[in-house]
C-alpha cells in the first residue's frame, strides 16, 4: 500500500471525500449539515446590494470619484488584446454588464451552481497569458505575486495530496470582464476560484480591489513543482506585531478569545467552511458590529503599528491607489477596531480583524480541509479584504459616476 504524503505531521483526507468535478462541486451526495454551512451565495446575490455595515445603515459620503494616480491605459490595452484573442463564443461567456449580479456570485471554495466566466484551464496558453496580463497590469508587483502564489499553491496542494487532479490545479480559476475597457468609463474584471477571488473595478484613475479573498493550504510549498512558493509572511508578521504591542489592559479589550481551539470557542466561531470569517463569500450585506480595541485607545506608536498591519493588504494595489487607501484608513484610525483570537507565539494559529468605516480585513488560520488537521494550523490561512459601507465592487463609485453623468443605474 502506498504511503500517504504528510505535511507538518498531517496527511490527506480520504480519497473522494469531496464530490469535485473539475472546478465545480456536486453538493447532492453531501451530508445536509455540511451543505447548510455553505454561504448562501446565489440567494445573497439576488438581494439589492447594500454593503457590509455595523448596524444595517450605510455611513454616507465615505468615498468620492477622484484621480488616485492609477494609469488605466495598460490594463485597458491588455484587456482589449485578451478579448481580441478569443472566439466569439468565448467572448459571449467572459463579458458581462458593468453592474451584472455575477460580480457577487463567487466562492472561495467550489461553486455548486453553473459558474460564470471562462476557466483559465480551458483557454489556450496564449489566451491564458493574455488574461493574466490584465491582472498584472492592474495590480502592484506584490498584488500580482500574491495572486500567482495563491494559484500556484492550489496546484501544490494537488501534488501534495495526490488527489483531485482535475480540480487542485494552478489554473482552475474563472475569469470575467465587466463593462467595456475604457480610460474614462467604469469597467472591471474578476478572477475567482478556490482560495482566490479578486474583484477589480476601474474608473479613470481610480481602482477598487474588493472583495479580495486570498488563501492557501498550505501557505508554503516545500516540495514538488512549486517548491519555495510562499504566501502571507508579511500579513502574519504584521499581525503578530500588532498583537504584541498591546499592554495588559488593552489586551483585555482586543483579545476576544485566548484560544482558537474548537473546544474553547462559541459554536458560531467553529465552522468547517468559514472558520471565524464573517465577511466571506455570500456576505455582501452582512451586519458586522465593531469589536476589539479602538484606534483612539492606542498610543501614537501603537497606531503606527496598526497602520502597518493594513499595509501588506493595501500594497496589492498600484502605488497611487495604495497610498490613497492608506491615507483613507489613517483618516479613520480613531474609529478603527483591532480584534484577536488565539495565541501570539511564533508557531501559534490565530485570527485577527481590522475593521473601520473604510476597510475590513480578516486573517484566519483554518482547520484542514484537504489535510486532516481538525484544529486550525498556521499553514492553512484564509484572508479577506472588504470595503464596507457600499464600497465593494466599486458600487458606490459606480453610483456616483451614473449620477454625475445623468445616467440611471440598472438595479440587479
Amino acid at each position: 500500500m502506498k504511503e500517504r504524503r504528510r505535511y507538518r505531521g498531517y496527511g490527506p483526507r480520504p480519497d473522494g471525500m469531496f464530490p469535485l468535478y473539475g472546478a465545480v462541486m456536486d453538493a447532492t451526495p453531501m451530508p445536509k449539515e455540511i451543505v447548510a454551512l455553505f454561504p448562501p451565495v446565489l440567494a445573497a446575490a439576488d438581494e439589492p446590494f447594500v454593503g457590509i455595515t455595523t448596524d444595517g445603515v450605510v455611513v454616507p459620503d465615505l468615498f468620492s470619484l477622484r484621480d488616485t494616480g492609477f494609469e488605466p491605459g495598460p490594463a485597458v490595452e491588455a484587456t482589449e488584446a485578451f478579448l481580441a484573442g478569443l472566439s466569439e463564443a468565448q467572448r459571449g461567456l467572459v463579458r458581462f454588464d458593468i453592474d451584472a449580479k455575477q460580480w457577487r456570485t463567487w466562492t472561495n471554495a467550489y461553486p455548486t451552481w453553473e459558474p460564470h466566466g471562462l476557466l483559465l484551464d480551458d483557454m489556450e496558453q496564449a489566451q491564458r497569458n493574455a488574461a493574466l496580463a490584465i491582472v498584472e497590469a492592474s495590480l502592484s508587483a506584490k498584488g500580482f505575486t500574491d495572486t500567482r502564489a495563491a494559484m500556484a499553491l492550489n496546484g501544490a496542494l494537488g501534488e501534495l495530496i495526490e488527489q483531485y487532479p482535475g480540480t487542485l490545479r494552478e489554473y482552475a480559476y474563472f475569469f470575467a470582464v465587466y463593462g467595456t475597457p475604457s480610460a474614462t468609463e467604469p469597467w472591471g474584471w474578476q478572477l475567482w476560484g478556490h482560495h482566490l477571488d479578486v474583484h477589480c473595478f476601474i474608473v479613470g484613475g481610480q481602482i477598487v480591489l474588493t472583495p479580495t479573498f486570498m488563501g492557501a493550504e498550505p501557505v508554503e510549498a516545500d516540495r514538488g513543482t512549486y517548491r519555495g512558493t510562499r504566501l502571507f509572511d508579511a500579513e502574519r508578521a504584521a499581525g503578530l506585531a500588532a498583537r504584541r504591542m498591546l499592554r495588559p489592559g488593552q489586551t483585555d479589550r482586543a483579545v476576544l478569545h485566548r484560544s482558537i481551539l474548537s473546544r474553547d470557542l462559541p459554536p458560531e466561531l467553529v465552522n468547517f467552511v468559514d472558520g471565524r470569517h464573517k465577511a466571506g463569500a455570500g456576505r455582501d450585506n452582512r451586519v458586522i458590529p465593531y469589536e476589539g480595541i479602538r484606534g483612539d485607545e492606542l498610543s501614537a506608536g501603537q497606531r503606527e503599528v496598526l497602520l502597518a498591519l493594513v499595509r501588506p493588504y493595501a500594497e496589492r494595489l498600484p502605488t497611487g491607489p495604495a497610498a490613497d487607501l492608506m491615507a483613507s484608513v489613517a483618516a479613520h484610525l480613531d474609529q478603527t477596531h483591532f480584534a484577536w483570537i488565539g495565541g501570539d507565539g511564533d508557531g501559534d494559529a490565530f485570527y485577527y480583524k481590522v475593521h473601520s468605516p473604510v476597510i475590513l480585513i480578516e486573517y484566519d488560520c483554518h482547520q484542514g480541509v484537504f489535510l486532516d488537521n481538525e484544529e486550525p494550523e498556521p499553514f492553512h490561512v484564509h484572508t479577506v479584504v472588504r470595503t464596507p459601507n457600499g464600497g465593494d465592487y466599486g458600487r458606490d463609485l459606480l453610483r456616483q459616476h451614473h449620477a454625475r453623468h445623468h445616467r440611471a443605474p440598472h438595479s440587479r
